[in-house]
């Protein structure tokens, strides 16, 4: 299950951290692949599912950047 997941009752309240920002990108990463060889394989409407979860993934990644603000997130 995705690490986005969480239950309404405790959306808003946690905390964003490091890690678990890493565990998202690890998770996007293999998505990422899966989606890449089930469309090899020619089976795209299996790979729906991990589009699907993909893409909540990357709104929340988007929605935490739009919401830090400037002087906090890093430049490297």
């Amino acid at each position: 299950m995705s690490v986005v997941f969480v239950p309404e009752r405790l959306r808003g309240k946690a905390e964003v951290n490091p890690e678990t920002l890493q565990r998202l990108l690890e998770e996007n990463d293999q998505l990422i692949r899966c989606i890449v060889e089930y469309q090899n394989k020619g089976r795209a409407t299996e790979c729906v599912q991990y589009q699907h979860i993909l893409h909540r993934n990357l709104i929340y990644l988007a929605t935490i950047a739009d919401a830090t603000p400037a002087s906090v997130q890093k430049t490297d």
